[in-house]
C-alpha cells in the first residue's frame, strides 16, 4: 500500500465532494454513508476538538460498572504490546463512543492528546463526525477509517480500524474496541486484529455469562422443583429462560419489565412473575398440567451392559448415552450442552456433538423423560449408582454393598466419570476397610472392584476366624496378588 498517495487522492476527493466540486470518483459506500449522517448532526468539518469531554471523575464512575471491564485484561493481552510496536494506541470506548481506557505507546499518546484522542472524550458520529469508533458502533459492524476518510480535517492524520462488541446475553451494544495510529502506521491487517480482539472479548463475555447461569440455576432450582407439575420456568434478570418444565414450552426470552407481576408469553397466556434474589420464578396458573411423570430406572454399575428402563420398558444404552445419563441422574439441576461437553469430552469437545446426542437419546427414551433448558432428567428416576451414594450418604455401608455390583461404567472415559468412578469406589472400599467386618470386607471382595485389592484381601485374612471355610479361598487369592 502506498500510504502517501493514497493519503493524497483521499485528501483530493474529500475537498472535490465537500467543496460541493465535481469529484471525479465517489468515497466508499460506507464512509459516504457516514458523512451524510455527521453533517446532518451538524458536525462542522474543521472542527478542532470533540465538543462533549467528561470530567475524570464521571468516567472513572462509568468504567467502574461497565461490563467491558471485566474483559480488559485479554483485551490488553491482545491488543496492548502489537500496539506499541506498531506505534498505535489500543482504544475501548462505551456504546455511546466515549473512550474509557486508551493504552499503546507513549509518544502516540501524546499526539493523540493533541485531537482529544483520549479518556473522557466521546467520539460518536454525531460528535466528531467519521472515525473508527464512532462510525463501527454506528453500523454495528468493524471498519477501517483512513487519513481524508475522517470528516474533521483535524484528524486527517489519523488512520484506525475499530470492531464493536456486543453483549452475549441481550445482544446490545457494550462498545467498541479500536487501534489508531499515525497515519504512516496503517496496515490492512488492522480490521482483522480488531475484529478478533472483539471476538474474543464477547467469547470472554459469553464465559462469565454461562457461569453466572449455572450459580443462578445451583441457587433457586429448587423454586421451580417446587412447583410440582404445575409449569413454570427460571428467568434471568434479563428475561432469559434457564430451565422450564413441562418440555419445550417457552421461547429463550421473555420481556420481563421492571415491577411486572404479569407478562404475556405471546400465545395468548398470561404468566405470573415472582422476583427472586436473583431473577424470576415463572407460573402459569391454569395451564394443564401432567398428573404424572414416567418413572426412568438406570443400571449403571458393573460389568454388564447398562440399561434404562422407561415405563417398565428396558432399553440397552450405547456407552455414550449412558454416560449422558449417568452424568444427569448426578447432576438432577441440570447441565447445559457446554458443560455437558466439557464432562464428557474436556476440552476437545463440541457442543454441536452433545446437541445431537441429546436429541437421539430423546427419541429413544419417549416423551416427558428429559428437558432441553438445560438438559436435566424430569422422569421419576433412580438408578443404582445413585442408590450407592445415599446408602453411604447414611452409612449404611451393607445397602451401599446390595447395590454395588462394581465401578461406573468401567468403559467410560469421560473425565467427570472418571472421577464419579473413583470417588464412589474409594469411598465405599474406604468404609468397608475401616469398619474390619469380615462380611463387609468378605462382600466387597467379590466385586470386580474389590477381587484384585491386595489390602481387602489382607485385612479379610487378618480378620476372617481360623475355622471360618472361606480362610482356602482368601488365602490363595492373597498369594496371588501379592505375587
Amino acid at each position: 500500500m502506498d500510504t502517501p498517495e493514497q493519503a493524497r487522492r483521499l485528501s483530493e476527493l474529500y475537498d472535490e465532494v465537500l467543496g460541493g466540486g465535481r469529484a471525479p470518483s465517489a468515497p466508499r459506500p460506507l464512509v459516504a454513508a457516514s458523512w451524510e449522517r455527521s453533517l446532518a448532526a451538524a458536525v462542522d468539518p474543521e472542527l478542532d476538538a470533540p465538543p462533549m469531554v467528561v470530567d475524570a471523575d464521571v468516567v472513572e464512575g462509568i468504567r467502574e460498572n461497565h461490563p467491558l471491564r471485566a474483559v480488559l485484561p485479554v483485551l490488553r493481552q491482545t491488543l496492548t504490546s502489537i500496539a506499541d510496536e506498531a506505534s498505535h494506541i489500543m482504544i475501548i470506548t462505551d456504546a455511546e463512543g466515549m473512550i474509557l481506557w486508551r493504552e499503546g505507546a507513549a509518544d502516540v499518546r501524546r499526539q493523540a492528546d493533541r485531537i482529544a484522542l483520549s479518556e473522557g472524550a466521546v467520539w460518536s458520529e454525531d460528535q466528531i463526525g467519521t472515525n473508527g469508533m464512532g462510525t463501527s458502533l454506528a453500523v454495528g459492524q468493524p471498519v477501517q477509517i483512513h487519513s481524508a476518510e475522517h470528516l474533521v480535517r483535524r484528524i486527517h492524520e489519523w488512520t484506525c480500524a475499530a470492531a464493536p462488541v456486543h453483549d452475549p446475553d441481550t445482544g446490545k451494544l457494550l462498545g467498541a474496541v479500536d487501534v489508531s495510529g499515525p497515519l504512516r502506521t496503517v496496515h490492512p491487517a488492522m480490521v482483522a486484529l480488531v475484529t478478533a480482539a472483539a471476538q474474543l472479548a464477547e467469547g470472554q463475555l459469553r464465559v462469565r455469562m454461562a457461569a453466572a447461569d449455572e450459580l443462578l440455576r445451583a441457587r433457586n432450582m429448587r423454586h421451580l422443583i417446587a412447583l410440582g407439575d404445575e409449569p413454570g420456568a427460571l428467568l434471568t434478570p434479563t428475561g432469559r429462560v434457564l430451565a422450564v418444565q413441562p418440555l419445550e414450552w417457552l421461547p429463550d426470552r421473555l420481556d420481563v419489565a421492571d415491577g411486572a407481576s404479569r407478562i404475556d408469553l405471546g400465545d395468548g397466556r398470561e404468566g405470573v412473575v415472582e422476583q427472586l434474589d436473583e431473577g424470576y420464578l415463572l407460573r402459569i396458573p391454569g395451564t394443564p398440567v401432567r398428573r404424572s411423570r414416567p418413572s426412568l430406572r438406570l443400571k449403571l454399575l458393573g460389568a454388564g451392559q447398562p440399561t434404562a428402563v422407561v415405563g417398565g420398558r428396558e432399553i440397552a444404552l450405547t456407552l455414550r448415552r449412558a454416560e449422558v445419563l449417568a452424568l444427569l441422574v448426578l447432576h438432577p439441576a441440570g447441565l447445559t450442552a457446554e458443560q455437558l461437553m466439557l464432562q464428557l469430552y474436556g476440552d476437545e469437545g463440541n457442543p454441536t456433538t452433545v446437541r445431537a446426542e441429546m436429541h437421539r437419546l430423546r427419541n429413544l427414551l419417549g416423551g416427558g423423560v428429559l428437558d432441553t433448558k438445560p438438559y436435566r432428567i424430569i422422569a421419576e428416576a433412580t438408578s443404582d449408582v445413585t442408590d450407592v451414594q445415599t446408602a453411604l450418604r447414611a452409612g449404611d455401608l451393607a445397602a451401599a454393598l446390595d447395590r454395588y455390583p462394581g465401578a461406573l461404567l468401567t468403559r467410560s472415559d469421560a473425565p467427570a466419570l472418571r472421577a464419579e468412578r473413583d470417588e464412589l469406589d474409594a469411598t465405599l472400599r474406604r468404609g468397608v476397610l475401616d469398619s474390619g467386618d469380615p462380611e463387609l470386607l468378605w462382600r466387597f471382595a467379590q466385586t470386580t472392584t474389590g477381587a484384585e485389592d491386595l489390602e481387602i484381601f489382607e485385612t479379610l485374612h487378618a480378620v476372617l476366624p481360623s475355622d471360618d471355610h472361606r480362610r482356602p479361598a482368601v488365602s490363595a487369592r492373597l498369594h496371588r496378588l501379592a505375587d
